[in-house]
């Protein structure tokens, strides 16, 4: 990787240490530049217009989005955010009172909300796989509740929004396909900072988002929708005309590709940023990005912990999320030195990982997620700082 030519083109961290990559990220220039574009052309001619015009362009987000994931082009749907791919999914599945969901203790926030909202409406059961004391999924757990409750879905969120850990999100893969329950991976974390391979994981569905380590533009996202979801006719459940035909008055017909799972009014400026970010990415190679990111978040908790700060990531297998705060779980004093260093940075808050968090017994942590555009002198001088 050319690390001076992606900081040049990459505007906003000339003047800051940016390590915030995991809430939202900066954006190349590449990007923004083709959103003003199309936005100029929606200016002059109108937005169905410039539509019908750039289909061909327009097309090469599911090219991208499928060579990103090992996957196919009708495989990939475009959405306005992980959380909306999430729900389309999920609303997918004809839940019935007495049906379960498997997922972990370390789910995403909004993800166990939605499980919990799926429990009240229709009186469905939801149980979390116990992890080992290494903090990794426990397998055989995970198979006996399997063969106990007899799921209908089971959710596994790639990378906590509130650590480090990587899941074993391909052990669970094969489990899913042994028993042939549907799997729903919210990769939200993890596409963009490291290799996410569809079809190694087993996954029937994968959520991301575009303004994360993607580095996209707010309110973008996609959606994996594999064969067997397509070939079961599984539809989110609102349906409009981009999933369907009307074909009698009381009927209509769905199409045979994910885009079923999009609705007919997008953003397509917005699309189109996303398809840059993502080809952005494709380009430099994610098996780069990812060895260099690890190197980054090495580097980081080696000096967190020579620094006498409590590293709060744990697991086999650790992303670019570094979670941590003081011996006495304090962290407002380092939010200070930060913010009046310009180190960007994030807060983890127990609100947003309930159970993880109060098993660790803490309210807060700080975060920081480098990525590829940071160098090993900035987390040098972050620790420094420290």
């Amino acid at each position: 990787m050319n690390i001076d030519l992606i900081r040049k083109e990459t505007a906003g961290c000339s003047d800051k240490i940016f390590l915030n990559n995991a809430g939202s990220s900066l954006m190349p220039e590449i990007v923004v530049n083709t959103m003003v574009d199309y936005i100029k052309q929606e200016e002059q001619f109108g937005g169905y217009i410039i539509m019908n015009k750039n289909q061909e362009i327009i097309s090469q987000f599911y090219e991208e989005t499928a060579k990103l994931l090992n996957g196919k082009p009708s495989n990939m749907a475009f959405a306005t955010s992980a959380t909306d791919a999430y729900a389309k999914a999920l609303s997918s599945i004809p839940f019935k009172e007495g049906d379960c969901i498997i997922t972990t203790i370390d789910d995403y926030i909004s993800n166990h909300i939605a499980f919990i909202s799926l429990q009240k409406r229709f009186h469905i059961e939801v149980i979390r796989v116990k992890n080992l004391s290494d903090h990794e999924i426990d397998l055989e757990d995970l198979e006996a509740l399997i063969k106990k409750h007899h799921p209908k879905l089971i959710a596994v969120t790639h990378i906590p929004t509130n650590s480090g850990l990587i899941q074993n999100v391909e052990g669970v893969g094969a489990i899913c396909k042994k028993y042939d329950i549907l799997y729903l991976v919210d990769a939200c974390q993890s596409v963009g900072q490291l290799k996410v391979d569809v079809q190694k994981i087993g996954c029937d569905f994968l959520t991301a988002t575009g303004r994360k380590f993607m580095r996209g533009p707010r309110g973008t996202g996609f959606l994996y929708v594999s064969d067997k979801v397509l070939e079961q006719k599984l539809v989110p459940l609102f349906l409009d005309m981009r999933g369907a035909n009307w074909t009698a008055f009381d009927d209509y017909e769905i199409f045979q590709t994910a885009r079923r799972f999009e609705h007919w009014e997008i953003s397509y400026s917005s699309l189109r940023g996303l398809t840059e970010a993502v080809k952005y990415a494709n380009t430099i190679g994610l098996d780069q990005i990812e060895d260099y990111n690890r190197k980054l978040a090495e580097t980081l908790r080696t000096g967190l912990h020579t620094k006498g700060y409590k590293v709060l990531d744990e697991g086999k297998h650790l992303a670019s999320i570094v979670t941590f705060c003081n011996k006495d779980n304090e962290i407002e004093n380092i939010q200070k030195v930060f913010s009046q260093s310009k180190v960007y940075f994030s807060i983890s808050n127990k609100s947003s990982a309930l159970i993880d968090f109060t098993h660790k017994n803490i309210n807060a942590a700080i975060r920081l997620s480098p990525h590829y555009f940071n160098t090993l002198e900035e987390i040098e001088t972050v620790v420094d700082l420290l």
